[in-house]
């Protein structure tokens, strides 16, 4: 009897030891940070790197037990570069987890080479709709939003305040396409019409002979998609034409948020729908607020909250699996049943792994992009072409 309790011990032992040296074994999670540190968009690569950063150190700097090994590449905004840029991460140096990016067309990249190779890729910006349509994947979730959601708010909005004709004008290239395809719809349900679509080459900032095609045509309200350097000139561009004074611009929050340094007094009073805001005045947004002001001496924007949320939805995975991201199933499953505590609100994910959230509508006062209203209430995208 004495025998066979010693040897039952001695059994217990011999696996505890194994599973602690399993986890041992799994040593650092590796996560490939590919991100834009050059360029127009490098502000927002650096955002979203601090939000996650700080998500994690709040965290104790372990997620599921695992400490993190941070790889960075700058992706430089270049979709002819992408491929290559993630496929090093993902072969050359075998990152568990892939964080980006911002520009639609290298995402769609990530997310084929993520797709092929079942690396988990999670985005912390980039809208492109297909993600979380025909790309969607177990292995591939969004912190962010699709191109759709701002925007079709942001088309609700300009109907319900009886605007009735609207141009649109966006670099040609798949988010500024879709962002205006989300407008229109929004808009075109509420009664209005989208009556011109202009567009100019990314990252191009030329926009003088569309502003007078605009000035010429005199819609109800002009709807654009630009986002850092490009949002700043076309913004102050757009005011020192005139066209502020009749024509009101609207736009997702991507043309005012980050960028009121440097558009000063002429964005002053525009709206713009997003699914975050400054004045949220929520308990949870003011803790982070803080939090990241004192770690990087700067204050949040949407992109940090996305980054975070990054961060936030990978501790659930991770948690769930106790540190195992090969555990794809059970990583996936934690996560699509999660609600995520954001400084933005909560928010759940969709099956196609993209957030279901509420889109504010925000107007520029001073710095700020301060809360007007809740324009939609937990708008879920429609994943159109999503078969998972």
């Amino acid at each position: 009897m004495s025998h066979r309790i010693a040897r039952t011990t001695l059994t217990a032992l011999a696996l505890a030891c194994v599973a602690t040296f399993a986890q041992a074994q799994q040593g650092k999670l590796k996560v490939g940070l590919m991100l834009p540190y050059s360029g127009t968009y490098t502000a927002l690569g650096v955002a979203i790197e601090n939000g996650f950063k700080l998500a994690v150190e709040e965290k104790g700097g372990k997620l599921g037990g695992r400490e993190i090994e941070y790889v960075k590449v700058d992706d430089e905004s270049d979709p002819a570069k992408a491929t290559d840029n993630v496929n090093k991460l993902i072969k050359r140096d075998n990152v568990d987890v892939i964080i980006g990016t911002v520009h639609s067309g290298v995402a769609m990249a990530m997310a084929k080479a993520a797709k092929e190779s079942g690396t988990v890729l999670i985005v912390p910006n980039a809208g492109a709709d297909a993600v979380t349509g025909p790309m969607c994947a177990q292995n591939i979730f969004r912190s962010s939003f699709s191109n759709w959601q701002p925007a079709y708010a942001m088309g609700e909005v300009a109907a319900k305040q009886g605007k009735k004709t609207a141009m649109t004008i966006t670099w040609k290239y798949a988010a500024g396409d879709e962002s205006v395809a989300g407008f229109k719809e929004g808009f075109e349900k509420g009664g209005g019409k989208v009556v011109k679509s202009l567009t100019v080459p990314f990252p191009n900032v030329e926009f003088q002979a569309l502003l007078t095609e605009i000035a010429a045509a005199k819609p109800d309200a002009v709807y654009s998609f630009f986002a850092g350097g490009g949002a700043v000139k076309f913004v102050k561009d757009y005011a020192a034409a005139g066209l502020n004074k009749n024509i009101p611009l609207y736009g997702p929050g991507f043309l005012t948020d980050g960028t009121l340094d440097a558009q000063g007094d002429a964005a002053q009073g525009m709206l713009t729908t997003l699914h975050y805001a400054d004045g949220l005045n929520t308990p949870r947004d003011t803790a982070f607020r803080t939090a990241y002001a004192k770690a990087f001496k700067l204050q949040p924007d949407v992109y940090a909250v996305q980054g975070y949320d990054a961060a936030q939805m990978l501790a659930v995975g991770l948690a769930a699996t106790k540190g195992d991201i090969t555990k794809k199933a059970e990583f996936a499953a934690a996560i699509e049943k999660a609600k995520i505590d954001s400084p933005r609100g909560s928010f759940t994910m969709s099956k196609s792994h993209n957030p279901v959230q509420d889109i504010y509508l925000r107007k520029v006062e001073g710095k700020e992009n301060k809360l007007v209203n809740v324009a939609v209430k937990g708008l879920a995208d429609p994943a159109r072409g999503c078969r998972m």
